[in-house]
């Protein structure tokens, strides 16, 4: 049985937005280990699947949207308050929304870190294997976001990181470095060569 003294009983909650592609869900995966080995307690909410599993049937309105972002909000919010580390992964694309479930999350005591994932469009394009942005700058995919559906970007992002610009490693110490600013993971020897390792590769 694990000693739940090893963990960091501070819940809070990493917020990542973005456009789809940008990069997101990869350092999310980049960074939840790092965590875990510093004994915080994790759960990662992919915006796919959510859409699976929380919000099936949900479509891509407003309506829909701000639903499915409200839901995610809502599991980040019960696990913060409990010790745990909530990472969202979603696009979550309107400010009000994203404002709204940072404010539900404070109000419980809980940290709230929103990471904009920043990448311009074209390089996205170019990234697509899919070909869904050609698609949608061609007109043939409606309700896409960053193209025909409004992104509203953070206006005062707790982070940002440029992926276009920085490599996984760069991007994820910027957000490690925010946590531990807060407080949330103590900063050990080995948390100090993870550092130094990724400004080495920068």
């Amino acid at each position: 049985m694990t000693d739940n003294k090893q963990f960091n009983i501070k819940g809070f909650t990493l917020w990542f937005t973005g456009l789809s592609g940008a990069g997101k869900s990869t350092l999310a995966a980049e960074i939840v280990p790092e965590l875990r080995e510093r004994g915080v307690r994790v759960e990662v909410l992919d915006g796919d699947e959510v859409r699976t599993n929380l919000s099936k049937g949900l479509g891509f309105s407003k309506e829909d949207r701000d639903t499915n972002i409200r839901r995610i909000g809502y599991v980040c919010r019960l696990l913060a308050r409990n010790g745990v580390g909530a990472v969202s992964a979603a696009i979550s694309p309107y400010r009000d929304v994203r404002d709204e479930v940072r404010r539900a999350i404070e109000a419980d005591g809980a940290a709230f870190i929103e990471v904009y994932v920043k990448c311009p469009i074209d390089v996205l394009a170019e990234r697509d294997v899919k070909g869904l942005y050609k698609r949608a700058l061609a007109g043939e995919i409606k309700e896409f976001t960053g193209i025909s559906d409004p992104y509203e970007e953070p206006l005062r992002p707790d982070v940002t990181v440029e992926t276009d610009r920085e490599n996984i490693a760069t991007s994820a110490a910027k957000i490690i470095a925010e946590i531990e600013r807060r407080g949330l993971v103590s900063t050990s020897v080995a948390a100090v060569d993870y550092s130094q390792a990724c400004a080495a590769v920068a």
